[in-house]
């Protein structure tokens, strides 16, 4: 699977008349397009194909466009002190679902929500088990860090360690749940025999109700609270909800702390909102904003934050990476914000991936850009080229949030990406520059073997996503190649662009 966000390797590089295929490509009519699809797909017969090969191959254009958006799955967070085992857990939950996380250097390490499964329910593992504190006030952060996942969540794992028992940590957080009033399992981590279950009774006078023996590190008992978190459990996430096809549009917007969410979004709403709630523990539900843009509405999914007490701040990063993987789930659009007066940070890089990686259209918007003088726009492009080329392709837009300089033109780069996002090219005419492609620009031979693309389809877009039959692996460069020149054709701006191969042999003779 090639993704247009990652793959390293050597890059192919074309030789050859490019005007003279963008030509030929052109002089195809849809006709003669159709049927070299068709004789392209006929071919397919003579290869050993896979059952489920033929769904993809027979997939309607009607079916593409009209896939349901479902319900997000219901929050479960895993909270407690440090080193009590919640990674462990994560992990141990993670693997019943017998799927692999996608280990990419500086993504999987910063993710704090995972998709996990149970007997069959699906439902969004929260952790917080990245985090390091300070040693001062050390409780206090730990308390604050854990009730932001507890505001996301539906139900709750309280995990601490069984053989040290409750400690003024985990005392602070017991007092933050019994305002928040949601399901709350309690876990006594680290039991991992019979001898040890006298260490687990004192649990009994927290009030959290039973605690559960478990050993994270060889599993047992995690059945048993697994069960038991099912029942707590809604079918849906309270902060989820269905993200309708028709209606306005959703729009994640996105960025680290400070870079002016808050103060665009009040400006594109033309009014100001709530900043601070001063009434301690009373946190609103994140509302969605209708803000009309372009002469029509849109929805803001709530990412800012701007309803948010002031003590959150000190777990910022954290929470700001919980409440972007949140609002992508449940928007169409990303609008990535930077500020143009620091650095492209690496918490901007992450923030970029995570868009990348949730399949979403995106946009980017660099505010304060009215304040930028010659020396820092120079460092800035570069910053621009080497940090974020792999984005290259997202339609760029200079704002300023606080005066609402460009924000007009806001709406058509919005509509843009998503156009392009549900863009679906014809499976004869993607065949046509597939064929048109490879006949000027051959993938390199390796070891004496040439893999050849025998047929191409787009079974799916948001976001487009292409499946090549081959004879072989096509080289991580060379699928690039592929990707680069289907944005330029096609114009794919403002969307990530997946392709997918499956290498098929042909049937042997009997």
């Amino acid at each position: 699977m090639a993704h247009d966000s990652q793959d390293t390797g050597e890059e192919y590089v074309p030789s050859g008349d490019d005007e003279r295929l963008a030509q030929r490509l052109a002089a195809i009519t849809e006709e003669e397009a159709e049927a070299r699809a068709a004789a392209l797909r006929a071919g397919l017969a003579d290869y050993e194909l896979a059952p489920d090969d033929s769904a993809l191959l027979d997939v309607d254009a009607d079916d593409v466009e009209s896939r349901p958006y479902v319900p997000a799955p219901p929050v479960l967070a895993i909270i407690g002190r440090p080193n009590v085992g919640k990674s462990t857990l994560v992990n141990r939950i993670i693997r019943a679902r017998e799927a692999v996380v996608e280990d990419v250097p500086g993504v999987t390490r910063d993710r704090v929500s995972y998709p996990a499964e149970w007997n069959g329910r699906d439902f969004t593992l929260v952790d917080t088990g990245g985090w390091e504190a300070d040693a001062k006030g050390m409780h206090k952060r730990v308390a604050e860090q854990a009730e932001l996942a507890v505001d996301e969540a539906d139900a709750v794992v309280f995990v601490l360690d069984g053989l040290v028992g409750a400690t003024a940590v985990d005392e602070a957080i017991v007092k933050m749940l019994r305002r928040k009033k949601k399901p709350v399992l309690l876990v006594a981590n680290k039991i991992d025999s019979s001898a040890q279950m006298s260490e687990v009774y004192p649990l009994w006078n927290l009030g959290m109700g039973e605690p559960f023996p478990v050993s994270a590190l060889h599993g047992t008992g995690t059945g048993d609270l697994l069960d038991a978190a099912l029942k707590h459990l809604p079918q849906t996430a309270q902060h989820g909800g269905m993200v309708p096809l028709g209606g306005p549009r959703r729009v994640a917007l996105v960025g680290r702390p400070n870079v002016g969410k808050s103060s665009l979004l009040n400006k594109l709403a033309g009014a100001e909102r709530v900043v601070v709630d001063k009434v301690a523990g009373t946190t609103r539900d994140p509302v969605d904003e209708l803000i009309e843009l372009g002469g029509e509405e849109w929805t803001f999914v709530d990412t800012a934050g701007i309803r948010r007490r002031q003590h959150m701040a000190s777990g910022s990063e954290y929470y700001a990476m919980l409440r972007t993987q949140r609002a992508l789930e449940r928007a169409e659009v990303a609008v990535i914000l930077l500020s143009v007066e620091e650095p492209v940070s690496e918490q901007d890089v992450r923030i970029v991936q995570m868009a990348l990686d949730s399949g979403r259209a995106v946009v980017l918007a660099f505010n304060k850009w009215d304040l930028l003088d010659d020396e820092r726009r120079y460092y800035l492009e570069r910053e621009i080229e080497r940090d974020l080329a792999h984005i290259s392709w997202a339609p760029r837009v200079n704002i300023s949030a606080l005066t609402g300089w460009h924000k007009d033109r806001l709406a058509p780069a919005l509509q843009r990406s998503l156009a392009n996002w549900e863009q679906r090219i014809p499976t004869g005419r993607l065949n046509a520059f597939l064929g048109e492609l490879v006949a000027a620009h051959p993938h390199p031979v390796r070891g004496g073997k040439q893999p050849r693309i025998l047929f191409g389809t787009q079974p799916s877009t948001r976001p487009p996503t292409f499946v090549l039959f081959t004879t072989g692996f096509l080289d991580p460069g060379y699928r690039r190649f592929i990707i680069r020149r289907l944005r330029e054709t096609f114009d794919f701006s403002g969307t990530p662009i997946e392709v997918q191969m499956r290498v098929r042999e042909k049937r042997k003779r009997r």
